[in-house]
């Protein structure tokens, strides 16, 4: 108890004193012997028990407000701990955000380096492949040209073939033809000169 709450206890113990005064005027001496014995008897442990619950509030008060400084002090930490983890965490993500950043931009490069190789392949290989075309079709056409060259140098040589086997054919022929009129006249001299040597 503080020096301020005991001198309300003495104050009170004064007014009941003063209480007890004045009803040992009013209602005679056996209230205020009934009071003097009260006192006599339960004094000392009222004033004990006071100091008891005034020892215990004031320890209990200290206990409270050290128990808030406390809390206090770990509230603090932990608020700074946490504050510490969230900038480290923000850090991170600003840091991970950042180099997915530049990887999306080496990413997008890379597309574009290849979108570009690619584009000047299929170029190139359109190019080859009108080139091949182009050789393949003048490579028909002179192959083309060729055989029918060729076929028609050998439908002249079969034509020219063909010419000379008739022109052997007609003069065997004729020849044949003479050599029939030959026989005949042959046979007919025969046949006039046996008849001659009978009418002479």
């Amino acid at each position: 108890m503080t020096s301020d709450e005991q001198k309300k206890g003495n104050g009170s113990a004064s007014k009941k004193e003063a209480a007890a005064g004045d009803s040992d005027a009013k209602g005679g001496k056996g209230g205020a012997n009934l009071e003097k014995i009260r006192d006599i008897l339960f004094g000392a442990q009222v004033d004990d028990f006071e100091k008891r619950f005034a020892r215990l509030e004031e320890r209990l008060l200290k206990e409270t407000a050290d128990s808030r400084a406390e809390t206090k002090k770990r509230f603090d930490a932990l608020e700074g701990f946490i504050r510490k983890e969230v900038d480290s965490l923000a850090d991170r993500i600003r840091g991970e955000h950042e180099e997915r950043l530049e990887a999306g931009k080496d990413l997008s490069r890379e597309l574009r380096e290849t979108g570009k190789a690619l584009e000047k392949k299929l170029g190139t290989l359109d190019e080859q492949t009108t080139r091949s075309q182009r050789e393949l079709r003048q490579q028909v056409l002179d192959q083309s040209k060729a055989l029918t060259e060729e076929i028609r140098t050998r439908v002249r040589e079969s034509a020219t073939a063909l010419s000379k086997e008739l022109k052997e054919l007609r003069a065997e022929k004729t020849d044949r033809t003479a050599l029939a009129g030959l026989f005949t006249e042959v046979a007919m001299r025969l046949s006039n000169e046996s008849k001659s040597p009978g009418k002479s």
